[in-house]
This record gives C-alpha cells, sequence and structure tokens, in this order.
C-alpha cells in the first residue's frame, strides 16, 4: 500500500498544474493518468500565453516531467473506487486492485463530448469538425464555415463564429427558427439551410471536409463545420462520494475547488464545462493552494494534540526561554 498526502485524479491540465503546486510546496503527490484526455485528437492548443500553437500532448509530457523533477509521481491507472478510510482520508482502489491511502483528493477527471448521430462527425473530430471557436476559429478564419444548429442557444453560437468569417451558413431542421432569429441570421448575412444532415462530404485527395450533404441530395460546400456538442462531466467518482450537484447535473464547488465532501476538491472541465486549458491549470492551482493550506490546518491540529501527549519536544523557543531564566 501506497500512503500520500493527495492523491489526483486526472493528468490534463487542472491535474498536472496542482500537483507542480503541491510537489514544490514539499507535499508527497501522486498523479493517477486514465489516459484519454479530451483534446487528443487536436493538433494544437491555442489561447495559452506563451503555449500557443503547442500540441496538447506535448505540454502535458511537459508538465509530467515538471512534476516528476520536483519529486511528485505520476502514473498510469484507472480508479475503480473511492472510499473515506475512517480518519479524514481516502483509499483510492486501481482497476488493477492496487490500494492507494491518500489524506486529500482531487479530482481533474475533464468531460466528454456528446455529438450527434451524423455520419463522419466523430472521425473528423477537432480537424475540421469543430467546438469551440476561441479555440479554432482563426485557423478556419475567411473560409467556408458551417454551424450545426438546432440546440438551444445554437444560434448566438453561430453569431460568434461569424466573427472569424463572412461565409458561414447555418444548418438547422425545418420550423426551429423564430422571426426574431431569422433576422438577426439575416442581418448578419449568416446563411440558414432548413433540412435533415445525411453526413459530411470529403476531399479524399487532401483529406478534407469540402462539404455538407442534405437527405434531399443537396450538398453545401463547407471547409469546417463547428457543432456545440453536449458537454457531459465525468464526475462519476464524484458522484459516488455524494458530491452535490446543481441543477444542470455539474457538481458544484466553492471559489478554490472544494466539493460539499470534505476532503475532496475537483477542478477543470469536470466542474467548469467553459474551461479552456489555460484557464483549467489556473483552477488547478487555486485548487492546490487552498488544499495545501487545509494540510496544513490539520498538519497542526495534529501536532498541538501530540505536543499535549508527550508525543513531541518541547518548541525551541520555550526551551530557550526557560534556560534564559
Amino acid at each position: 500500500m501506497s500512503q500520500y498526502d493527495v492523491v489526483v485524479i486526472g493528468a490534463g491540465a487542472a491535474g498536472l498544474s496542482a500537483a507542480l503546486v503541491l510537489s514544490r510546496a514539499r507535499r508527497k503527490v501522486l498523479v493517477l493518468d486514465g489516459g484519454e484526455p479530451r483534446n487528443a485528437p487536436a493538433a494544437h492548443l491555442h489561447g495559452y500565453l506563451s503555449r500557443d500553437g503547442l500540441a496538447p500532448a506535448e505540454l502535458l509530457a511537459v508538465g509530467r516531467t515538471e512534476v516528476r523533477g520536483y519529486g511528485g509521481d505520476v502514473v498510469d491507472g484507472t480508479v475503480a473506487d473511492l472510499v473515506p478510510d475512517g480518519r479524514n482520508g481516502f483509499w483510492v482502489l486501481l482497476a488493477g486492485g492496487q490500494r492507494i491511502s491518500g489524506r486529500r483528493l482531487l479530482l481533474a477527471t475533464g468531460l466528454r463530448d456528446e455529438l450527434p448521430d451524423i455520419p463522419g462527425l466523430r472521425e473528423r473530430w477537432a480537424r475540421d469538425v469543430l467546438h469551440c471557436p476561441y479555440c479554432h476559429g482563426y485557423e478556419v478564419r475567411d473560409r467556408q464555415v458551417g454551424v450545426l444548429g438546432g440546440t438551444p442557444g445554437a444560434v448566438r453560437y453561430a453569431h460568434i463564429v461569424r466573427q472569424w468569417t463572412h461565409d458561414l451558413v447555418y444548418f438547422t431542421p425545418p420550423d426551429l427558427l423564430t422571426t426574431t432569429e431569422r433576422t438577426q441570421l439575416l442581418a448578419r448575412a449568416i446563411g440558414v439551410v432548413e433540412g435533415t444532415i445525411e453526413g459530411l462530404v470529403l476531399d479524399d485527395n487532401a483529406d478534407q471536409l469540402s462539404g455538407v450533404q442534405l437527405q434531399d441530395g443537396c450538398v453545401i460546400p463547407r471547409e469546417a463545420l463547428f457543432v456545440p456538442p453536449r458537454l457531459v462531466p465525468n464526475s462519476g467518482l464524484l458522484d459516488q462520494l455524494g458530491a452535490e450537484v446543481d441543477q444542470d447535473g455539474w457538481v458544484t464547488t466553492d471559489a478554490a475547488g472544494l466539493t460539499s465532501v470534505a476532503g475532496v476538491w475537483a477542478a477543470g472541465n469536470v466542474v467548469d464545462p467553459r474551461a479552456q486549458v489555460v484557464t483549467a491549470a489556473g483552477a488547478g492551482s487555486a485548487s492546490a493552494i487552498a488544499l495545501n493550506a487545509d494540510l496544513v490546518e490539520e498538519d497542526v491540529r495534529q501536532t498541538v494534540r501530540d505536543l499535549g501527549h508527550g508525543l513531541l519536544p518541547r518548541p525551541i523557543a520555550a526551551v530557550n526561554s526557560k534556560e534564559s531564566a
């Protein structure tokens, strides 16, 4: 059995950032890497000051090296169960049977994107089928771009995407748009195509999206398609611990990431669906600072108890004071 001050579950930007802060604070830290980062299909990450354009895998590799450089452990492992140990800590049970003890937990397990059931959509994900205009809009600027509508907020999403291109088409099932929405789209020169999408059309020679095919056979030329996915938190372990959730099913935390479960923090996309890589990293850092302060408070309580039981030597200052007298 291994014992740690903090077990970090999830080795993305939030988890590694937290582990870096904690290991530099001389805590014994373990990061468990499930090996399925959300942005793995993307060639580059953007909007991260000093790291813009870096491959996501490279950022994580650098992060793991930095954490290990300060004595933190980063290992591959899938968590099967979390069990309170009855002493303000937790047992972390891995799928392979290993049991780990942690005084505190930080979950940075991210989220998953659930896409509409359209043939070819998943295969092109993060290449020319995209979800975040702030992450990918600049790379497809001034091209023929589409937005897949039909979901709440999709029209507003299309107006944001319009920031990056003058040639934008909004795809929507028939009879969903209100008069106001039609007027707004028309005013911003956003084309509207109503119908059922059959699939994507590819330029096989260039391995590039070339169009969107409708059920009636019509093909609308497009070079990129923005799809607002359904964002689902990977919060099963937090749910299992009984963490409180909001009305939409997302685990709630305080400003530093503390959940309703004592000793359990959460950071990154598992609690904030809008967090980009840089935001998630910052949240991980903030959680780590609050988490370490919580551990310090517990350390103080424990040492005071030990002192009262005669288990510790008297403080140096007290000894010197007596000798001076």
